[in-house]
């Protein structure tokens, strides 16, 4: 490493070889080396000794809604990016809506980049969206360097982006296939959902029977038969419902190419624990019972879910009404995600080499960022440096989002992130942040 400008040393360096003690030598924003703990330090280079804190990958969240352009009083890049600096997250991938305008364009891509170029304080990528209309851009958007397309198959709840029936995801999964892209599925079927009680009002359980499970499941089979009639690409949205998972997993020994994803909402919190009235744990599809929660963990830890995302979807506090039917559906989770997943994985007996396989590997390998991901030669110097064994109580007035509604309010979770890292330099420490230093990334094949 004699070409070092900075070195890294911790007793707990997260590798995919695993967890040891190491110096970590960066160079111009890459990983040059992983060497022994005491391993000698170039003349030039600085030295970071980072002691029993763990150096873990920075975190890749292939799944946030920033909203910005056009909604940026819910939430916009320069807060976005700031609460996942703190909260670890070293790449972010944005949602096509609830922008305006959404990513159904090249020129509305191009908005959006122009809007986030001076606001990132995390490196940046972008997917497209998939509508009824908008089968002809599909191709150029891909070309344009979105990481793949995001379609409904219910009602978004929001105009612009309307939901694609059986007829239309076939002739945009079709398109897409023709030129090897990815299409990612908010799995829900509008039938079932029309067809569940709708009583509105204050109470979870009445929000929880309108949102099915078989909505879930339904959508996830039809979705696995085209892709495996189409021999299509797929991934599938935030899932909820565990009775999908023998579909999944069989699916997978099928040689249908899908992968699949959940949220730390659906691993940490429970429909029990859901107070009437609180619509900060409204999310769509919603967060099931504890035994559903049991079987996603399992899922996890036998990969027929690949990986983890937050899925972070924030509004206006004012939007966040008593009535669970009308309230806006998201949950606000960018700075807690790591310590929200690790406190209820340690909990399961899981490590930190889990929890860094689903939050950053996998989700850095479903979007093809070779160069995230993970801590070796070659990559970037992404990182966060975390405290494992260390609490704290979750203050909203403490989060970096716009909005500071939060379904953690007072939870004391473990994991406190010290620092983050991005190509070697450090963005974050001990809440101080410094200037924008993200970059907008694109698909490369």
């Amino acid at each position: 490493m004699s070409d070092a400008e900075l070195v890294l040393r911790s007793t707990r360096v997260i590798t995919p070889e695993g967890t040891r003690a190491a110096s970590v030598a960066v160079s111009a924003g890459k990983i040059t080396a992983v060497l022994g703990h005491d391993a000698e330090v170039p003349s030039g280079a600085r030295l970071v000794d980072l002691g029993d804190d763990v150096l873990l990958p920075g975190l890749v969240d292939t799944h946030v809604h920033v909203n910005d352009p056009g909604r940026t009083e819910w939430e916009g890049f320069w807060t976005a990016t700031r609460a996942a600096a703190a909260g670890g997250i070293t790449t972010l991938v944005d949602m096509p809506l609830n922008s305006l305008p959404p990513t159904t364009t090249v020129d509305n891509l191009r908005t959006k980049q122009e809007v986030a170029a001076d606001k990132a304080h995390i490196d940046v990528g972008f997917w497209g969206g998939a509508l009824p209309d908008n089968v002809k851009d599909l191709r150029p958007l891909h070309e344009a360097g979105v990481f793949g397309f995001k379609a409904f198959l219910s009602p978004s709840g929001v105009e612009e982006f309307p939901h694609l029936d059986q007829d239309r995801l076939a002739r945009s999964l079709a398109e897409i296939t023709s030129f090897g892209g990815l299409l990612i599925v908010h799995a829900e079927d509008p039938h079932h959902l029309d067809a569940a009680p709708q009583h509105g009002g204050p109470r979870y359980a009445d929000f929880l029977a309108s949102r099915p499970r078989d909505a879930e499941d339904t959508a996830i089979a039809q979705l696995i038969a085209q892709a495996k009639r189409l021999h299509a690409r797929v991934h599938v949205l935030h899932l909820s419902s565990s009775d999908a998972l023998p579909l999944i997993a069989e699916a997978k020994r099928d040689g249908v190419r899908i992968t699949v994803e959940t949220c730390p909402h659906y691993l940490t919190l429970t429909a029990e624990e859901v107070p009437d009235g609180a619509s900060e744990f409204k999310c769509c599809p919603p967060i099931r019972e504890s035994a559903n929660q049991d079987l996603l963990w399992q899922a996890l830890a036998d990969g027929t879910v690949d990986c983890v995302v937050t899925d972070h979807s924030p509004s206006t506090a004012d939007l966040k009404t008593d009535d669970f039917a009308t309230a806006w559906g998201g949950i606000s989770g960018l700075q807690l995600s790591l310590a929200a997943v690790w406190t209820e994985a340690r909990r399961r007996g899981h490590g930190l080499e889990d929890v860094v396989r689903w939050m950053s590997a996998r989700t850095a390998q479903l979007v093809g960022l070779d160069q995230k991901g993970a801590i070796e030669a070659g990559r970037d110097a992404d990182f966060a440096v975390l405290a494992p064994d260390e609490t704290f109580t979750v203050d909203p007035a403490a989060l970096q989002h716009r909005n500071r509604v939060t379904a953690y309010a007072g939870k004391t979770l473990y994991g406190v992130v010290k620092s983050t890292w991005l190509r070697g330099e450090r963005i974050v420490a001990d809440g101080e942040f410094t200037d924008p230093k993200g970059r907008l990334l694109t698909r490369t094949d």
